[in-house]
């Protein structure tokens, strides 16, 4: 390889490794900011604001602060047909708050000002949920629900309840999309987000290749490319991803290796899934591709909103995604050309054919949502999730009003035919007019939502029931170790490297350099503690195991 190559390549990796950096402002530390900064300025002013609006409003009706901790949530409140329904039920109404930048830093200026609004959305492994709970910041939702509404406790999951009972006997959030192994042994329904999605026009055109081994991936990828090297006047991008942060991508890692069913655990103990030799094998595929110019500049740089518009223009031919993160996009594409959507296909696969292991949702769900001791009326926040979890919240949030978006029919909704065909043209314009599909996530069951699904095939159903009898559960394997911890530092900083060795090994110039790189890594986690780390990772494991009654 040549000098200046390896230069060029280096200097890449230090290029996007700083532009990771910046993206999550390494640089402020632990990622907090003073309650005097412009954020906490912020923060304090969406009180105020709230206060003003609040006087304009029926005074029979409430209205919360509800942070939802992330920059792309835009749906508004109080214009759609299911959010004027909801605070006709609930006399509650909603002023959504969301970051503008950086989650982490909103959320802390948030924290530290003391000015956290009414009800909280944050993923679950979020190290702030515990710094909340820890820092006394807000109600026990088991405590609100003795005192004002007992019903709560009739509506909640128990195996929910159960989970995220914290060892103080105290419920502090309720969580979306869980599901417990139980539903995935029951249920043939059940699928995974995670899909390896191809153009189907393009796919279609070259063929319909088979895309399951190395040979024939790299080969339909470099067919799409010679005969599409365009999209509408715009560079064809090979091959998608997710979006490359500190803990690597999880396109090129997680997504790829339950695809190519990598064990999670092996021998009593958790498996080391990074080195795996299936594993390595694609990775030297995918950095063949790169050395040859089939992994655009695009995919290590582009973070979602950049990922958002090309997606809405078609212009990847195949990638290991989350079909759920491209719903509004598959709608635009399929207003405009049913045949340019993004279909599921077989994807990579081990040598030995063995089958995928596409995780199902888990118990731990997706978000958490808490409400904070500066509720204004915990009395009405209790409630307002009450009717959210139950069934009739729940067909509220993803069929919508009855009479206006469906009718019932020999007792099936059926959804009305202006409202399906906006839905699968124009989500934005859906989600103004109607705001049903989940449009308010925050708090959806998916395994109950699933009686009301319509067995049409559309753009954003398609993919999901391709994942049918692929899916497994693996919520035992999430481990988040207690912040603030040298275990969860020794846990940041070999996430962290890893992520700078994923970016180094597809950059590489050579199968060569991709092992050298690769055995540097090793040998720089093993000494940041790995080896220990994982032994007590797995007790976590083990005990996640025994809450959920898995053997």
């Amino acid at each position: 390889m040549k000098k200046c190559d390896k230069f060029i390549i280096r200097f890449m990796a230090a290029l996007l490794t700083l532009s990771l950096c910046l993206l999550t402002a390494c640089s402020s530390g632990n990622g907090s900011v003073s309650a005097g900064s412009e954020d906490a300025a912020d923060a304090a002013d969406t009180g105020n604001d709230a206060a003003a609006s609040a006087e304009k409003l029926d005074p029979d009706v409430t209205q919360f602060d509800w942070y939802i901790n992330y920059s792309w949530f835009n749906t508004d409140w109080g214009n759609n047909a299911v959010s004027k329904a909801i605070t006709e039920e609930t006399g509650v109404t909603i002023d959504f708050v969301t970051p503008s930048g950086n989650e982490a830093e909103k959320l802390n200026a948030l924290m530290s000002s003391g000015t956290l609004p009414d009800l909280i959305t944050i993923g679950w492994w979020e190290t702030q949920v515990n710094d909340m709970i820890q820092g006394d910041m807000l109600y026990a939702l088991n405590e609100l629900a003795d005192e004002y509404d007992p019903h709560f406790f009739e509506v909640a999951d128990p195996q929910a309840v159960s989970w995220y009972t914290q060892p103080d006997g105290n419920l502090y959030g309720y969580p979306n999309s869980a599901i417990t192994p139980e539903d995935v042994d029951s249920n043939d329904k059940i699928g995974s987000n995670q899909t390896f999605l191809v153009r189907k026009d393009i796919y279609e055109a070259i063929g319909c290749p088979d895309m399951t081994t190395t040979e024939g991936f790299e080969a339909a990828v470099k067919k799409a490319k010679a005969e599409f090297p365009t999209i509408n006047g715009k560079p064809l991008i090979p091959v998608g991803a997710h979006i490359f942060d500190d803990t690597g991508n999880v396109s090129f890692d997680q997504y790829l290796q339950n695809f190519l069913a990598i064990p999670m655990e092996q021998d009593g103990k958790l498996y080391d899934r990074n080195t795996d030799p299936e594993y390595i094998k694609w990775l030297k595929m995918f950095r063949k591709l790169n050395e040859e110019g089939y992994l655009s500049t695009d995919i290590f740089i582009d973070q979602r909103v950049q990922m958002e518009e090309k997606l809405a223009e078609g212009r990847y031919f195949c990638m290991l995604y989350q079909y759920t993160d491209m719903t509004a996009q598959q709608k635009t594409l399929y207003a405009n050309d049913p045949d340019s959507i993004y279909i599921a296909v077989d994807g990579p696969r081990n040598s030995s054919g063995a089958d995928y292991m596409l995780p199902s949702g888990t118990a731990s769900g997706w978000t958490l949502t808490m409400i904070s001791k500066n509720c204004k009326d915990p009395e009405k926040a209790i409630k307002l999730l009450d009717y959210m979890i139950s069934e009739e919240g729940q067909k509220m949030v993803y069929l919508g009003v009855e009479g206006e978006m469906y009718d019932m029919k020999d007792g099936v909704p059926v959804i009305r035919k202006e409202v399906q065909d906006l839905l699968m043209t124009d989500r934005t314009k859906y989600d103004e007019l109607y705001g049903g599909d989940d449009a308010y996530w925050m708090l959806q069951d998916n395994v109950m939502q699933q009686k009301w699904h319509s067995e049409d095939e559309d753009p954003a159903t398609m993919p999901e029931k391709w994942t049918y009898g692929h899916t497994v559960y693996t919520g035992q394997y999430d481990v988040i170790l207690p912040s603030d911890t040298q275990d969860a530092y020794e846990n940041d900083r070999i996430n962290k490297l890893w992520s700078n060795t994923l970016i180094e090994m597809l950059l590489s110039g050579s199968d060569e350099e991709l092992e050298e790189i690769l055995q540097q890594y090793k040998a720089k986690r093993e000494a940041l503690g790995f080896s220990e780390l994982q032994k007590k990772k797995y007790e976590y494991v083990k005990e996640a195991k025994r809450k959920l009654g898995i053997e």
